[in-house]
């Protein structure tokens, strides 16, 4: 949890917020997987690990073969768990973070996770499947060993239950801009996700960030001043499927010049 504050403070000190990516473990494979990772971390703020799962049904086409691309290549907890080790001794100061469904954590123990997981130097965890009413005992657990459970909102997310995930999440909570699954979009309605992230923000006091449909400068631009951050994942995964080092490089490049107050 302290990397996530003091990511988020210091970069509030240089005007700029937080460009966190997501891609998945073991995506082609393990070996590979780490050298993506590594180019991801010279201009991400934060990265996302997703853990590989037969069923992501929180996620569109370009992540779901991402998936199955890593299980594929023999890709389970245990190694996604000596990846993020393996980021942790690369970056030492820049928040990891694990996606993932609650099903393999449900199969390796939960306890056993979250003590493996602070081991091998994770900051926090993302569980899309895992409500905030459900996740009042894995939030306590994590946060009792000082990680971070980020919970999701939506936009039909009501008053009241923003209030219960301002509750239960750690760091921050991860506003997800559309009803839907994950995918790059050409447009994305700005001024309703920036009102809505602004009334997520009043009712749980915590930061926000907003994912989902996020993949260019402009859609970066465009929304600026209301979120605290910015997500992105399947325009990342997309270069990774393709093995486009220097396509990932400019894409990456160009995100992380958005998220500075300067570029607007």
């Amino acid at each position: 949890m302290e990397r996530i504050a003091a990511t988020f403070s210091e970069l509030e000190a240089r005007g700029e917020k937080p460009l966190i990516v997501y891609a998945t473990a073991c995506d082609p494979n393990c070996s590979k997987s780490l050298d993506f990772f590594k180019l991801i971390l010279e201009f991400a703020d934060m990265v996302e690990v997703g853990m590989p799962f037969s069923d992501p049904l929180a996620d569109g086409p370009t992540i779901q073969k991402a998936h199955e691309r890593a299980l594929a290549s023999g890709a389970n907890t245990v190694r996604v768990l000596e990846l993020v080790e393996k980021l942790r001794a690369f970056a030492p100061t820049k928040p990891i973070i694990l996606m993932g469904y609650y099903n393999p954590i449900f199969a390796y123990g939960e306890d056993r996770f979250i003590k493996d997981a602070k081991a091998a130097g994770a900051d926090g965890f993302i569980v899309p499947d895992l409500p905030p009413e459900e996740g009042r005992d894995f939030s306590r657990k994590a946060k009792s060993l000082k990680l971070s459970p980020v919970f999701l909102a939506a936009p039909t997310s009501t008053d009241e239950r923003v209030k219960l995930i301002g509750e239960v999440t750690g760091d921050f909570i991860y506003y997800v801009s559309v009803t839907g699954i994950t995918g790059e979009r050409e447009k994305l309605a700005y001024k309703q996700i920036e009102e809505d992230i602004a009334r997520v923000k009043r009712i749980s006091g915590k930061r926000t960030v907003v994912g989902f449909g996020i993949s260019r400068p402009e859609h970066i631009k465009e929304m600026y001043n209301s979120p605290d951050g910015f997500v992105v994942g399947s325009a990342v995964v997309r270069r990774i499927e393709q093995e486009d080092f220097e396509g990932l490089r400019e894409l990456l490049s160009s995100l992380k010049e958005a998220t500075k107050r300067s570029s607007l």
